[in-house]
């Protein structure tokens, strides 16, 4: 895929990148770099993380509604960044479901309350609920279920290519977990400033009409997906059944705000013109 070839000309030592298609089931569109290389994933951990606890849900281990965090925040108030707790630490700094906050402590909350209702270390339940099913054989949580897992691209793909053809859980479950939960909340997306909204679901941001944002101006709002700090992204447009995986090794900053978008608008205007989105 020619659009990846841009990769080169970004200011970093390594990158990894795959685009994948779902006629059915995923399909490999494009690939670039070193598939085998670890990388550092940052916040699309949550992604991961996420998807976890939605296997609880199935499971019946968890409810998106039972009490999880502080003030009586749910499962879902966690998963959306809805609880009102503070990026880190332990502050609580609006009511639930009132304003979207960008929450790692979320995160760890929502891990410490599947410990607690399973009495299974949360990163052995990642590793059996989704890594292992996935083939994710060299994917490891080693700390926070916010930002602490490292994989290579052909694991983050594996991962992707569930994300368009799921099977780890049911369709309702997945449509609920991609669509916009408690809508009109305003907050900031980090490294792209306050939104009106700021939609998010359960675990994924969804692009919905955010603007500057990191996906494409293309992409359609129904995109869902996450980016990381270590300069990571995964995004799955559902309009065009297509998902898109990128791992640098060089921090999130001003390159990545610029890079990223082109990048994501030059992928599906590369697969309109062959018509394979």
């Amino acid at each position: 895929m020619d659009a990846l070839k841009q990769l080169d000309t970004w200011p970093v030592r390594t990158a990894a990148a795959v685009v994948l298609g779902s006629p059915g089931t995923a399909v490999q569109l494009g690939v670039a770099g070193d598939p085998t290389v670890r990388f550092r994933l940052a916040s699309v951990s949550k992604l991961m993380s996420a998807y976890a606890v939605l296997v609880a849900i199935e499971e019946g281990a968890l409810t998106l509604d039972e009490p999880a965090g502080p003030e009586s925040s749910t499962v879902a108030h966690l998963l959306a960044h809805a609880s009102g707790l503070a990026f880190s630490g332990d502050r609580v700094l609006a009511r639930p479901g009132t304003r979207r906050i960008y929450s790692n402590t979320g995160f760890e909350e929502l891990g410490r309350h599947l410990e607690r209702v399973t009495d299974i270390p949360f990163d052995v339940y990642l590793t059996e609920a989704v890594f292992r099913p996935l083939g994710m054989g060299t994917a490891v949580l080693d700390g926070s279920p916010a930002h602490a897992v490292t994989a290579t691209l052909a694991d983050v793909g594996a991962f992707a290519a569930e994300l368009l053809a799921p099977s780890l859980v049911s369709a309702a479950t997945f449509t609920a977990a991609t669509s916009v939960a408690f809508p009109g909340l305003s907050g900031v997306l980090p490294g792209f400033g306050a939104q009106h909204p700021n939609d998010w679901g359960l675990g994924f941001e969804i692009r919905g009409i955010k603007s500057p944002h990191w996906t494409g101006a293309t992409n359609s709002p129904e995109t869902f997906g996450h980016f990381g700090r270590s300069g990571t992204f995964v995004w799955v447009d559902p309009a065009v059944n297509v998902a898109c995986v990128v791992l640098t090794d060089r921090d999130f900053g001003d390159w990545a705000g610029a890079a990223w978008p082109a990048l994501s608008a030059d992928v599906l205007a590369e697969l309109a013109v062959t018509g394979t989105a």
